[in-house]
């Protein structure tokens, strides 16, 4: 079998990659190494994976559609993880055309050329795309139509065409909706990485509002396991939430890294954006039911363990 990751340099994406190797699959990583972040943490995602006999890395572009069938024809492909994606709820706000053409139509060209070989499909969608829903948990039969931002809306609108090629054409997809993933070599603009930071460099941290914002933190390990068994188990279409089910809030998140770091993190207030849900909450029981999902790291541990590697990482 052939395990096609788009997006596999990035975080979760060079996570998935491993951990496929390790259990003997050959894998395909397709990125374009862009500047929404420095493009050296993708190319050292990579290097930690090593020179392995079964792993191919193309430079590539979600957005050629004719680029992506013949690279799914040349490694007859069998199974697709599509992690590309602009990435950024906030950025998106600026960059709608940007967004809807990488995260909605690059979507399209992916399930195309997963139709051509009968591949079956893993599409990574958003917690954001429920909004600021009162439904809580989220829950995946909550309607998820109010998204507050081009990111979450580009991502549900790939959701909806997922299904558009189940219903013609046959193709297995299971969309993920991922609730605030972090670990050890996470993205540098994600908040978990941004504490750490600024706990050692005194940088200040911007804090919206009144700090009660509250996420949805799941554990890199965990996350990677709900991938892998959706890519084992191919239901047709099916829309599952992949998280904990226990946010907490943004102040205790931070009083969080400043307990394990020992240091005071400067904290700034600011008017909270449009593009910020007041909470994720992750209503889980369909992944534990089809998947046997059963996320066993809490945030505490998490983060223990994403602080021992940054200190490792930054040498300190």
């Amino acid at each position: 079998m052939s395990y096609f990751i788009t997006g596999g340099a990035g975080f979760v994406g060079s996570h998935l990659a491993e951990r496929l190797l390790a259990r003997g699959e050959r894998v395909i990583i397709l990125d374009n190494f862009n500047d929404y972040y420095d493009p050296q943490v993708k190319r050292a995602n990579v290097a930690r994976l090593g020179q392995h006999p079964r792993l191919s890395v193309v430079e590539g572009d979600v957005r050629d559609a004719e680029g992506l069938l013949r690279l799914f024809a040349e490694h007859r492909v069998t199974h697709v993880a599509h992690l590309a994606a602009m990435a950024g709820v906030r950025s998106s706000v600026t960059q709608v055309p940007l967004y809807m053409e990488v995260n909605t139509i690059g979507s399209m060209n992916v399930l195309r050329a997963a139709q051509a070989t009968g591949a079956h499909v893993v599409l990574a969608s958003t917690s954001s795309v429920y909004g600021a829903t009162r439904q809580l948990p989220f829950t995946e039969t909550d309607s998820a139509d109010r998204p507050l931002a081009a990111y979450p809306a580009s991502k549900r609108a790939a959701e909806i065409l997922a299904h558009t090629y189940y219903h013609l054409h046959g193709l297995n997809v299971t969309v993920l909706r991922f609730f605030n993933v972090y670990g050890p070599a996470g993205r540098p603009d994600m908040m978990p990485m941004k504490l750490m930071e600024a706990a050692i460099s005194g940088a200040p941290i911007t804090v919206f509002g009144d700090g009660s914002l509250a996420r949805d933190w799941t554990y890199i390990d965990d996350t990677i396991s709900g991938v892998v068994a959706a890519l084992d188990k191919p239901l047709g279409y099916e829309v599952i939430n992949l998280g904990v089910g226990s946010p907490i809030s943004l102040r205790q998140f931070i009083d969080l890294v400043e307990e394990l770091s020992g240091r005071r993190i400067n904290r700034v207030s600011a008017p909270t954006p449009l593009s910020e849900p007041p909470i994720t909450f992750c209503n889980n029981q369909k992944a534990r039911a089809l998947l046997g999902f059963a996320p066993s790291i809490s945030v505490q541990d998490g983060m223990a363990r994403t602080w021992a590697w940054f200190r490792a990482f930054r040498g300190l």
